[in-house]
C-alpha cells in the first residue's frame, strides 16, 4: 500500500486506556517513548495558520468535556504537571469529531448531542463502518454485511435527532475504490451503501453530510474522484471532505478541493486541519502517514475559512490518538500522551 494513502482510525475513548496511559506517563514510561512524540522534528517550522478561529468558548462546534485529552489534562493537573496540562489544553479545549462505536453508535451519539443541544453547539461526527473497511490494514473490519451496515447507519442517524450535526461519511471508502485497494467485486455494493447512507443521514433535519474524498497526496488527479463521488451520492450530500487524518497543508488541500469542486459543479467541502500545522513528513517512504514525527496541530476548527467553497476547517482526526502500531505507537485509536504533547508543543496558536 502506498505511503501516500490516508489512514483512518476509530476513536477509542476507553477510560481504562486513558488512565493506564496517565499512570505510565507519571511513572516516566509513557507509551511510545522514543517515537513521534519525542524530540525529533522539534525544530521544523509549523505552517502558518490559514483562516481565523474563534476562541474555544466561541466556537460553533461541540467540545467533548470527557475526551481523552480532557481526562489527561485533569490527570496532569492532579499530578502537579501544570506545563503539560497547559499544552494539552490546546487540544482538550478545541472541538474534535466523535467517531462512534462500531457495534452500537447510538449511545455515544446521544451523549454528545444531548450536551451539544444544551450548549447550542454543532456536533461533528464520523461514520466509519463500511463493509471491507481499510483493505485489511490497521483499521480493518467494518459491518459484517450490507444489511448490518444499513442498520448501523440507521441507528447512527436516528441518534442525531434534530441537533445540528456535521457527518464526515466513511473515510477511505471512495478513494480505496479509486486506487484499487478495494476489490472490484465490492464496488457496486459500496456505492449503493454510501448513496443510501447519504439519504438516510439527510433525513435528519439539521445534519450536513460530506463524503470523504482522500487527500491530494493520495489521489493526485481529482478527476479520478468525480464519477465515484457522484455514484456515492455527493449531489445529494452537502459536499465532500478532504485530508481526513492526514497532514497535507491547508493551501495544498484547498487548491485540490477547488479543482475537484469545479469538476463537481461547485460542490463545497471541509478540510481536516487537526494535524497539518507542519505539513506532511518529507519524503515518500512507506507509512509516512502513520504517526509521523515532528508534526503540529493545525488551524483550530472554524467556519471562518475565508473561502466560499470551504465550509469549515475541522479536527476530524482527534489529535493525540495513534494511527497504529508504527514508530512506537500503541494500537490504532489509542490515546498517546507523548504524541499529543508534541503536536501541541509545535502548534502555532
Amino acid at each position: 500500500m502506498s505511503g501516500h494513502r490516508a489512514f483512518r482510525v476509530r476513536t477509542t475513548l476507553l477510560l481504562t486506556a486513558t488512565l493506564a496511559a496517565s499512570v505510565l506517563t507519571a511513572a516516566g514510561c509513557a507509551p511510545g517513548t522514543g517515537g513521534a512524540g519525542g524530540a525529533r522534528g522539534e525544530e521544523e517550522p509549523a505552517q502558518e495558520p490559514v483562516g481565523r478561529s474563534a476562541p474555544a468558548n466561541g466556537s460553533p462546534f461541540w467540545v467533548d468535556p470527557d475526551s481523552a485529552a480532557a481526562r489527561q489534562v485533569r490527570a496532569y493537573t492532579a499530578q502537579g504537571r501544570t506545563a503539560e496540562a497547559g499544552l494539552l489544553r490546546r487540544i482538550s479545549e478545541r472541538p474534535a469529531a466523535l467517531w462512534p462505536a462500531w457495534d452500537d453508535p447510538a449511545a455515544g451519539i446521544r451523549r454528545a448531542v444531548g450536551d451539544a443541544a444544551a450548549k447550542k453547539k454543532t456536533v461533528v461526527l464520523v461514520a466509519y463502518n463500511i463493509p471491507h473497511r481499510d483493505c485489511g490494514l490497521y483499521s480493518a473490519g467494518g459491518a459484517a454485511s450490507p444489511e448490518a451496515y444499513r442498520q448501523w447507519i440507521g441507528s447512527f442517524a436516528g441518534a442525531i435527532g434534530d441537533t445540528p450535526a456535521i457527518v464526515v461519511l466513511e473515510p477511505d471508502a471512495v478513494p480505496h475504490v479509486v486506487d484499487g485497494c478495494t476489490p472490484a467485486q465490492h464496488h457496486e455494493e459500496r456505492f449503493q451503501l454510501l448513496s443510501e447512507a447519504v439519504d438516510r443521514l439527510k433525513r435528519q433535519p439539521r445534519t450536513k453530510v460530506y463524503l470523504d474524498a482522500g487527500n491530494p497526496a493520495w489521489i493526485k488527479d481529482p478527476g479520478q474522484l468525480v464519477e465515484p463521488l457522484k455514484r456515492a451520492g455527493v449531489a445529494r450530500a452537502d459536499g465532500f471532505a478532504l485530508n481526513t487524518s492526514n497532514f497535507q497543508t491547508t493551501p495544498a488541500v484547498t487548491a485540490f478541493g477547488t479543482e475537484l469542486s469545479a469538476l463537481l459543479g461547485g460542490a463545497r467541502f471541509v478540510i481536516d486541519t487537526s494535524r497539518n500545522g507542519a505539513g506532511p513528513l518529507p519524503g515518500t517512504g512507506e507509512e509516512t502517514w502513520c504517526n509521523p514525527p515532528g508534526r503540529a496541530l493545525g488551524t483550530p476548527p472554524t467556519e471562518g475559512t475565508g473561502d466560499e467553497r470551504v465550509d469549515a476547517y475541522l479536527w476530524v482526526k482527534r489529535p493525540g490518538e495513534s494511527d497504529g502500531t508504527c514508530r512506537g505507537g500503541p494500537a490504532a485509536g489509542t490515546w498517546w500522551p507523548e504524541y499529543a504533547l508534541g503536536l501541541a508543543r509545535r502548534a502555532k496558536e
